[in-house]
């Protein structure tokens, strides 16, 4: 038998003798739909010390907001509580969440993967003072699998019943084996919160991860890419500007519709669908109805809609150039062949900085962000220096501890290929 397969039975074995959690431990979940009903669960909660388990269910996937359709909350001994913000303030009104803004604020957040929850928690008033990362101190422990279940399974030897992760957060009313899944996922957070930092303290990582999870407390979603519509996938290929023209005039009025109906863009008519009528460029409505490429539940539906953004492109005076000069960096794909001074410099430091990361049994992506690395290595400081390199590093965002640990990494790599002065290119 291989050691694969020996691997594998052994996974097997396992998953079959830890106990199944189908059912919070909880001693009471409370769903809460109404202003009432969310006061009494504050006051309830305020009887409970300690952080704040947390988790929220969005519609991604089925909805054009990335709003909240649920949140949970749950503190060590206390019921878990279903919020349902949609039925409370269908406006979304943050007056209607300042008491629980205020209490939430008191103590410590408990998240698993936080930067997923947080841009949607913060829209109704809710802002973490202090963040503890389940899946972020996973990381930096060294485990192999950081998901809520696999970490669940490791450090406390329970397997989660997660049926419904992709369902429609947005279905009202929500079923109760939905909001069994959703109660699941904060009853275990008290718990992993405490085996994850003993971890951490094992591996004298808690200041590492106390640093990175201050930083996380701190996030805010990016602002939206104005040229977005550039990512469709195949759109790489139109080389005319009328044409590209189409394209974002279609892809506009999808995202106006589905902002107006609120679905998610790409159940209306999907991005090949866009990429293919920017490509044949249909010269009239029966035309554009009968492609065969133009496919997607909105496509016939709203026709008009379509064939007006096809007009609009049409009719741009200032269609977008085929390319457009990148604002940052060249992508670092192209650094072999156009700019090989960049690629070495890039490949000294991944190398010396995997090395490292491997040392300290962790991702080599928390250790530094890969787009540190790139744009030290693109345009590395005039003086290359501890000083000027922990110094790039601080602007761009790196932590305290990221910085101590690569500065002399990145110093090593970088001076390994110098830069070329105005003599050597003379």
């Amino acid at each position: 038998m291989s050691k694969e397969s020996t691997a594998n039975n052994h996974s097997e074995e396992v998953e079959a003798v830890l106990p199944l959690l189908a059912k919070p431990r909880a001693s009471e979940i409370s769903l809460v739909e109404t202003t009432d009903q969310l006061r009494s669960a504050i006051a309830i909660l305020k009887n409970f010390p300690g952080p704040f388990a947390l988790d929220a269910e969005r519609a991604s996937g089925f909805k054009y907001s990335q709003r909240a359709y649920l949140i949970q909350v749950h503190r060590r001994g206390s019921p878990i509580f279903l919020i349902d913000p949609i039925s409370i303030s269908p406006t979304s009104d943050l007056a209607d969440f300042t008491e629980l803004a205020d209490l939430l604020s008191s103590d410590i957040w408990i998240l698993h993967a936080a930067t997923q929850d947080i841009p949607c928690l913060s829209e109704l008033g809710l802002v973490p003072t202090s963040v503890f990362d389940t899946e972020l101190g996973s990381r930096i422990a060294g485990l192999e699998r950081v998901g809520l279940s696999a970490v669940t399974e490791k450090l406390l030897g329970l397997r989660l019943a997660k049926e419904h992760s992709a369902v429609d957060w947005s279905t009202r009313p929500l079923r109760s084996d939905w909001l069994n899944y959703a109660a699941l996922d904060v009853d275990v957070l008290p718990d992993l919160h405490e085996a994850v930092a003993e971890v951490l303290v094992a591996e004298n990582k808690i200041d590492w991860a106390s640093q990175e999870f201050d930083h996380v407390a701190k996030f805010k979603a990016k602002s939206p890419n104005p040229e977005k519509w550039r990512a469709m996938s195949g759109l790489h290929e139109v080389k005319d500007s009328t044409k590209l023209a189409i394209a974002k005039a279609v892809w506009t009025a999808r995202e106006q519709l589905a902002q107006k109906l609120d679905v998610s863009p790409g159940r209306l008519i999907p991005d090949a669908s866009i990429v293919a009528v920017a490509r044949d460029t249909p010269r009239s409505r029966p035309e554009l109805s009968s492609m065969k490429s133009f496919a997607g539940r909105a496509s016939r539906s709203y026709i008009d809609t379509w064939w007006g953004a096809v007009q609009a492109g049409y009719s741009d005076r200032n269609p977008p150039p085929v390319r457009v000069k990148s604002e940052g960096i060249p992508n670092h794909r192209t650094w072999p062949s156009r700019f090989p001074e960049a690629h070495a410099r890039l490949v000294q430091c991944r190398e010396l900085i995997s090395a490292r990361a491997t040392e300290l049994n962790l991702p080599q992506e928390n250790l530094i962000t890969p787009d540190f690395i790139r744009t030290l290595c693109w345009q590395p400081p005039v003086e290359i220096s501890e000083s000027a390199v922990a110094g790039e590093l601080a602007k761009l965002g790196a932590r305290e501890w990221q910085i101590n640990e690569v500065t002399q990494l990145l110093i090593e790599g970088l001076a390994a290929v110098p830069v070329p002065t105005s003599t050597d290119l003379a």
